[in-house]
């Protein structure tokens, strides 16, 4: 994260036009380091390509410490910058909403990698912002549809106590509640917590068939690991927000075998063939990336298609900042993460065909066959 210190990267532009891609992010997150990284490794691509013509992408990169003051001063002070064509967020949910009209009153595109539905909506008051990454109706969808096939009878549920984690409770109980399946127990947890031991406990003493865990990729391996101490017998689900490197912690291996996660082919490449040009694309990348930093992070193909979305705008548009949020709001694509539809009255692109269920084997995710 060394870029976090504020300063612009491929700076040198020689002959060509410097296009700005400014981004907050806290240097304190693991997933904002993964986006750092995709970022700097697709914006590299992009230029080395030589589709941009004249034009040359420059990464610009600003730490908001998690903290949604900075972040709110981090995007003003992009958007003032009239080099800055567009804005990509990390994972600070918070962050972005508390910048969204901000965001639309200097009308600036902005792509934001969290994952909370209020990122991108209500459309009427998002207009300059767009979300790349799972929904939260989409990953509940594909959860309960496994759980219908399972026969499962009943669920726990631990979650996060914020946007993301409220929201997905809610879309959780109500599929649940339609698909015919008991709550036995429903929990926060804030996303802070270091142990989730008595929690876990608490929902494992409700005797569920299944334990539903819809929390951020540290405190899912603490859950699967303290149902293993609480001798629960259950199975465990995963939603999406889990989604961390591409290996389990070494002392989560046991506790976490045969966890189902629901996310996108990337983390489980390994087990998809390349019988079109995407799939092709995406083995690359994940080749690409794990041989830059030595691993790969699930979420990281967000940050390198939000590169390559608002590159593509840029061929078209240049630096015009309109032109740009007007060519994002009708881009259909096949991303790094999957299918990517977006529409003036749906600003969350990624589509639920680039779900599937994985399962954690010996300490690595695989493709649920």
């Amino acid at each position: 994260m060394a870029a976090l210190a504020g300063c612009d990267s491929d700076s040198g532009s020689g002959d060509k036009t410097d296009i700005v891609i400014g981004a907050d992010l806290a240097s304190g997150s693991a997933m904002d380091a993964a986006y750092a990284r995709a970022l700097q490794l697709r914006v590299e691509q992009v230029n080395a390509s030589g589709a941009l013509g004249d034009k040359r992408l420059v990464l610009r990169i600003q730490d908001n410490r998690s903290d949604t003051t900075s972040s709110l001063r981090n995007i003003s002070t992009l958007a003032d910058d009239p080099k800055v064509a567009a804005i990509v967020t990390g994972g600070c949910n918070e962050c972005v909403v508390g910048a969204a009209k901000t965001i639309n009153d200097k009308r600036v595109p902005t792509i934001a990698l969290a994952a909370a539905d209020e990122v991108s909506s209500p459309v009427e008051s998002r207009r300059w912002v767009f979300k790349l990454g799972p929904n939260a109706n989409d990953s509940a969808a594909a959860l309960v549809s496994e759980l219908v096939r399972t026969k499962t009878k009943s669920v726990a549920l631990l979650y996060s106590d914020d946007l993301y984690g409220r929201g997905g409770r809610a879309r959780m109980a109500k599929q649940l509640t339609a698909a015919g399946i008991d709550i036995t127990n429903q929990l926060p947890v804030k996303p802070t917590a270091t142990d989730v031991t008595q929690t876990v406990g608490t929902l494992t003493d409700s005797r569920p068939d299944a334990l539903i865990v819809w929390t951020g990729p540290d405190q899912a391996t603490l859950a699967a690991t303290s149902a293993k101490v609480a001798q629960y017998k259950g199975r465990i689900y995963f939603d999406a927000e889990a989604a961390g490197d591409l290996f389990l912690p070494q002392e989560a291996a046991a506790a976490t075998n045969d966890t189902t996660m629901v996310f996108t082919q990337i983390l489980a490449i390994d087990d998809v063939i390349a019988t079109t040009p995407a799939k092709a694309a995406r083995k690359q990348w994940f080749r690409d990336y794990t041989s830059r930093y030595g691993s790969y992070s699930g979420v990281a193909s967000f940050g390198a298609d939000a590169v390559s979305l608002i590159a593509d705008a840029v061929t078209q548009a240049g630096g015009d900042r309109r032109r740009i949020r007007d060519i994002l709001e009708t881009t259909q694509t096949d991303g790094l993460s999957g299918p990517i539809r977006l529409t003036p009255d749906n600003h969350s692109g990624l589509m639920p065909q680039a779900l599937a269920l994985l399962v954690a084997r010996s300490g690595r995710w695989r493709l649920l066959s």
